[in-house]
């Protein structure tokens, strides 16, 4: 049962990441960098276990070297001590379709199956006009009033 859910969730993820929709129509997007977050929270410290494992087995080391990954980096949320935020970057849908493509596919999700961990995955892509002016003062911190 477990190997069917996690096969439920990898087929999800995917569809979710490959096919963005909004009131019914599909949305596309430039071919642009692609940033996906995912938070994989379990019970008794399994989501730590997972990404500990993920970096000494190198799978994560492996990930980073694909063509195509910018970033690949886990972060702790200060609020959830059973949950652990992955940051994933690409450089085009194309470079994440042979990711989700590879072996390493496989290995994530028998490490999601063993510690038996939820996911909740976002998604966002690219702004190709860039920061608009009006959200400067608020990067770079400068408020004027």
């Amino acid at each position: 049962m477990k190997k069917i859910y996690a096969a439920m969730i990898l087929l999800l993820t995917t569809v979710l990441l490959v096919s963005v929709s909004y009131a019914g129509e599909e949305v596309t997007t430039n071919d642009g960098a692609i940033t996906i977050n995912i938070y994989y929270s379990g019970k008794k410290g399994n989501a730590k276990k997972f990404v500990k494992e993920m970096e000494k087995s190198g799978t994560a080391d492996a990930i980073r070297k694909e063509k195509g990954n910018i970033r690949y980096e886990y972060f702790y949320p200060a609020n959830s001590k059973d949950t652990v935020l992955l940051i994933d970057s690409w450089e085009s849908q194309q470079a994440l379709d042979v990711h989700h493509a590879s072996p390493m596919m496989g290995k994530i999700a028998e490490l999601r199956n063993k510690y038996d961990l939820h996911m909740k995955v976002e998604r966002y892509v690219e702004d190709v006009n860039g920061i608009p002016k009006s959200d400067d003062k608020f990067i770079n911190g400068c408020i004027e009033e």
